[in-house]
């Protein structure tokens, strides 16, 4: 039922953060061009609000990833399901992302990116979750710092539900 969400960070807060991310964008790459890297699915509406939002030449390309957990690997093992469609090669590129949360899916995708030699390589979400983080990654761009909940909205789901949701929600599961 709807009672599990509480709020977290209001539609309100998520707008305007925004907005500051892609003013610090576009400082950073002033005359340059960039490629925005979502990560399916989660990211798709955080980067659709922020590429509105920046005003540097702008391409999109998506990757889907999935992450397996198996009992006797202590790292989750990340594979491509959908592979970006755009060349890397000479181009600054934004990999943007839902959530950092062990990382361990954001440092297969950096990896996966810088072996393509781009011109530059950052790293962009909407949540950071670091209590949480197994390799030492901290992204380039931050939306909000959050603790060490399960969280929906804005792309997030649970169970493939409340990724429409406008704000970030605590869930009980």
């Amino acid at each position: 039922s709807e009672s599990e969400l509480k709020e977290l960070i209001s539609e309100e807060r998520i707008k305007a953060r925004i907005k500051e991310i892609a003013q610090d964008i576009n400082a950073d790459y002033s005359g340059e061009s960039v490629l925005f890297v979502g990560i399916l699915k989660g990211s798709f509406i955080f980067l659709a609000d922020l590429v509105r939002e920046v005003s540097v030449a702008a391409d999109i390309g998506f990757i889907a990833v999935s992450s397996y957990k198996d009992k006797d690997v202590s790292e989750g093992i990340v594979s491509i399901l959908y592979d970006l469609d755009r060349p890397v090669e000479g181009k600054n590129v934004v990999i943007v992302e839902d959530i950092a949360d062990s990382g361990l899916t954001l440092n297969f995708l950096i990896s996966s990116v810088k072996a393509r030699t781009p011109k530059s390589l950052k790293v962009c979400v909407l949540l950071d979750k670091p209590s949480r983080r197994k390799v030492n990654i901290t992204p380039d761009y931050i939306g909000f710092q959050i603790p060490d909940a399960f969280v929906v909205g804005c792309g997030l789901d649970y169970a493939g539900r409340y990724r429409n949701l406008k704000g970030i929600y605590t869930v009980r599961p």
